[in-house]
């Protein structure tokens, strides 16, 4: 049976609030994809996010769902439903989208597997709202207010949860988490570009693992 927006709304909660970090992956080479992911599951992160932003996006979904079956791979920057059709084709368990147009929220309601719509305004909010969505992506957190929106958006909203993505980082992240409308953040900060550049796996999980733990 296909699940109800409902149904994916608490699928997208529970992948959230395991994860705490949802890893936002940009994908440079097609080297990178295994042993990035490797590192990322080795220090705690087995939800990851995999950008459609660079021409690798839909392979790296691709063999990690075959390669890495244990992880929970999902697909962001999906832009339109061509986007979320390649996405799906390629074994995306979720989709993750910058902003939201009535075309994308109508392909999420149509989906098998959920969506989580970016939005930066209650507007915004109040549009995914009235089709039944109310678990959001609020980016880009840190431009649109970060904690102070968050908390502010909580009022007329108070059964609506976030997952604040742009301009978190090591700083701020556990600022966020404590919000009760935070289910978790997305970010970048454990991928260090000279450790991915260069290769240092090693690196990576460890940042990986000190980011998870300085959540408490």
């Amino acid at each position: 049976m296909p699940m109800n927006l409902e149904q994916k709304n608490e699928q997208i909660e529970r992948l959230c609030e395991q994860a705490r970090i949802l890893p936002v992956i940009t994908i440079a080479s097609e080297e990178q994809i295994l042993p990035l992911a490797d590192a990322l599951a080795a220090g705690g992160l087995k939800a990851l996010e995999i950008t459609l932003r660079s021409e690798h996006g839909l392979t790296a979904i691709r063999r990690l769902r075959q390669e890495r079956p244990e992880l929970c791979i999902g697909a962001g920057t999906v832009l339109d439903k061509a986007m979320l059709d390649a996405a799906l084709d390629a074994g995306a368990q979720f989709i993750v989208s910058p902003g939201s147009t009535p075309e994308l929220l109508q392909a999420g309601i149509d989906c098998p597997v959920p969506l989580l719509p970016g939005v930066s305004t209650a507007s915004e909010v109040m549009l995914g709202y009235a089709l039944g969505y109310r678990r959001f992506k609020l980016f880009p957190a840190e431009v649109v207010g970060g904690v102070a929106a968050l908390k502010a958006l909580g009022g007329p909203f108070p059964n609506v949860r976030f997952c604040p993505t742009g301009g978190v980082n090591a700083g701020n992240a556990a600022q966020y988490l404590k919000l009760p409308n935070v289910m978790c953040v997305g970010g970048t900060w454990m991928i260090e570009a000279a450790s991915l550049a260069s290769g240092e796996w090693a690196a990576i999980e460890r940042k990986t693992a000190e980011a998870l733990a300085a959540l408490g």
